[in-house]
């Protein structure tokens, strides 16, 4: 069983691809099995900080090989800019290191203006996406109106004529909505040169998967976004289009259960959000700033997407049990332990008071989880700068102390805490 899953336990933005990045060391293939360029995962060596919105986190690694499987939605166009952008940071990125799923989708310019008037058209509703175009395109694949990067490998004209037509199709609808049409011509020239670029990197991953897991490789299975925006499990509609749960990995890349060994939780040591819907834990005022930062280090708590400012709060374990309930985490992971020092009390989210009934798990709408009110259980914090510390007991009595009863909450062990942004900045119980 050489599959292991790593899997956002919250709203995204836990800090999986250092985490990513880390298990790519023993392992011979990273597999990114959903979400577009609206995910932002940082990798911090040394000196050098990569932001990756499609490429996998194992990309660093010289003998990894890294997937885009066909759960993802691509913008061909993003990703020859981001290829060829760590191209030039001294990353080596070839038909042989990074492999394409013939079965992903495309996301066209027509969905990103789609996704415009739609967010548009929600005024004070809006959910707060991207903007990327990730949406519609996932609704196209749904609606089996879509285009594959497969497409890519068809001669030029009839991939051309392809995306023509989409868009034709939405301009349609961006008129009747008021806003402007599309050029169809200008769209698929881009579209053209970034096909011909990717096609070398465009194979049948599945395939490849099945063979390199009869032959014994380790594969790391890396998500985008969390496990509370999955469209099924999270708190619909403030959610994003795909499946970043376990189950998505499974389908995202073609593999089987009986090939999974771990499966691992990544959650921050305090909970933040972006974009609309409840926050039962959120906070304002000088704690809330003080988990956000100010927006001057890449690791403060602002989207490495959008960069928009994210919303703050205490550890919620309600969500937290919720997310251990439908992955089946074996083993959870900390991050961000470092920003806590300094705050003399600490506060976890034990339970919600909702009209009059107390809940250990969330309840099923949002209407109710706008009145939940969070049942609090308070720990001593700590003063001690503990971004040195890289074992367990060298951390603080209090630390230790926190660690142990999220761990006891949940059910689920925590074996590995980040304490800052550095590749090495982690804490191992012994």
């Amino acid at each position: 069983m050489p599959v292991t899953i790593l899997i956002g336990a919250q709203w995204g933005d836990e800090g999986k691809g250092r985490y990513v990045d880390w298990l790519a060391a023993s392992a011979d293939i990273v597999a990114r099995y959903a979400g577009g360029d609206n995910a932002g995962h940082t990798v911090a060596i040394e000196e050098d900080v990569y932001k990756l919105h499609l490429i996998p986190s194992g990309v660093f690694h010289d003998d990894v090989v890294s997937i885009m499987g066909n759960g993802m939605v691509v913008n061909p166009v993003n990703l020859v800019k981001e290829i060829k952008g760590l191209q030039a940071m001294g990353i080596e990125i070839t038909p042989e290191r990074l492999l394409i799923s013939s079965r992903a989708h495309i996301i066209t310019p027509a969905h990103i203006e789609l996704d415009k008037a739609k967010e548009l058209a929600r005024g004070t509703k809006a959910i707060g996406t991207t903007l990327r175009g990730i949406g519609p395109a996932y609704l196209d694949k749904t609606g089996r109106a879509g285009i594959r990067t497969g497409d890519m490998l068809l001669d030029l004209e009839t991939f051309a004529e392809r995306l023509y037509e989409a868009i034709e199709r939405t301009n349609e609808t961006l008129v009747k909505q008021g806003m402007e049409k599309l050029n169809p011509q200008e769209a698929a020239l881009e579209y053209l040169d970034a096909a011909t670029f990717l096609k070398p990197f465009i194979v049948d991953t599945s395939i490849y998967l099945y063979k390199a897991l009869k032959d014994g490789k380790k594969v790391v299975c890396e998500g985008a976004q969390g496990t509370l925006l999955d469209i099924d499990h999270g708190s619909y509609p403030y959610v994003t289009s795909s499946s970043p749960t376990a189950g998505g990995a499974l389908t995202g890349l073609g593999v089987g259960p009986l090939d999974v060994e771990h499966v691992l939780g990544v959650a921050k040591s305090f909970s933040t959000r972006v974009g609309g819907g409840p926050m039962p834990t959120e906070l304002e005022g000088d704690i809330a700033d003080q988990l956000r930062g100010t927006g001057e280090n890449f690791w403060d708590e602002f989207g490495t997407t959008t960069g928009r400012p994210r919303r703050c709060g205490w550890l919620d374990v309600v969500m937290l049990r919720y997310a251990v309930s439908v992955n089946g985490f074996s083993e959870m992971m900390l991050t961000k332990m470092d920003i806590l020092s300094g705050i003399d009390e600490l506060k976890l989210a034990v339970a919600y008071e909702v009209d009059g009934e107390q809940m250990e798990f969330p309840p099923v709408t949002n209407e109710q989880l706008e009145r939940a009110t969070a049942v609090y259980e308070t720990l001593d914090g700590w003063q001690e700068d503990i971004s040195g510390c890289r074992n367990f007991d060298e951390l603080p009595a209090a630390a230790q102390a926190y660690v142990n009863r999220i761990a006891e909450l949940c059910d689920v062990p925590i074996n590995t805490i980040s304490v800052g942004p550095e590749r090495d900045q982690l804490v191992l119980r012994s």
